[in-house]
């Protein structure tokens, strides 16, 4: 498996360790990749539109881009203790959300579905209007009052006391409590016309990278601090060790049922198309 992949995936320390290997030429037998870093609803938005060849994208993404990609059984971020937070400036019940304005992310990222999912039941009446901002932009929105609430994902969860705000809801604690399942967050594509056996090569590379990023942690630390935002590095380290898990080496059972849950729970409130049969398995039938 020699010719070169285009591949695109966050900034976010997650990544960065993750495909460090992978990118840096450091898996024997491996394609070689060009990488572009970006914001995961820039990924998202590159597989709608079927620009490259494998991305990290939002599970709230997949049926959209599934007669294109094929959804690899790694390299992804699933796991437990993991999910978004709903933060306010003040405490109380998340009924007190009905009509509420809030900021979110994105509304085509797995965050809003786990949100939208969540409001269903716990808010009477439903959220009033949802403003998407960029994700360093939240907290602070909310601390200035320009919204009510806001919906934030990854570093946030070590950070959001910094700006005075309250967690009304941690979504993947009630998603856990709801379906005993982990959260599915970020999932790695490929494009199908890359056939079933460069499929399984590549699944084979991006366990590789993984098992290097545990094996040599320190080789990419250079790599991920660079593009870590500015992070501290014990926020990058908390980071790392809370959506680098046995699931980023292997989806497995339990991980491909997470899936198949979020997505069919958010088919039937019509949030996504429904997925067909068979359009999760790896290898892809083609």
């Amino acid at each position: 498996m020699t010719s070169r992949l285009t591949l695109a995936h966050s900034p976010c320390p997650n990544d960065t360790f993750v495909f460090h290997a992978l990118t840096h030429g450091l898996i024997p037998g491996a394609p070689g990749t060009d990488v572009r870093l970006a914001d995961i609803d820039v990924t998202n938005g590159l597989a709608e539109r079927g620009e490259l060849d494998v991305l990290k994208v939002s599970y709230g993404v997949l049926p959209h881009v599934l007669d294109t990609y094929a959804l690899l059984p790694c390299g992804g971020a699933v796991g437990r203790g993991c999910g978004p937070l709903v933060l306010r400036r003040e405490t109380g019940p998340a009924g007190r959300l009905t009509g509420a304005r809030v900021a979110v992310p994105s509304t085509s990222s797995t965050a809003y579905l786990l949100f939208r999912l969540w409001a269903a039941r716990a808010v009477p009446g439903g959220v009033g209007e949802i403003v998407v901002l960029p994700f360093h932009e939240i907290m602070p929105a909310v601390r200035d009052g320009l919204v009510d609430a806001g919906l934030v994902i990854h570093e946030a969860r070590f950070t959001y006391r910094h700006y005075g705000l309250h967690s009304v809801a941690d979504l993947g604690e009630e998603w856990e409590k709801e379906t005993t399942l982990p959260v599915p967050l970020g999932a790695i594509i490929a494009r199908r016309s890359l056939g079933a056996t460069r499929l399984t090569a590549l699944a084979d590379a991006v366990r590789a990278s993984v098992r290097a990023a545990w094996d040599t942690p320190a080789a990419s630390r250079p790599y991920v601090l660079q593009h870590a935002q500015e992070l501290a590095t014990d926020v990058v380290d908390q980071h790392i060790e809370l959506y680098v898990n046995s699931f980023t080496a292997e989806l497995g059972d339990e991980g491909h049922a997470a899936v198949r849950e979020l997505l069919g729970r958010s088919a039937d409130l019509g949030l996504l198309p429904a997925v067909p049969d068979g359009a999760l398995d790896f290898p892809p039938s083609l």
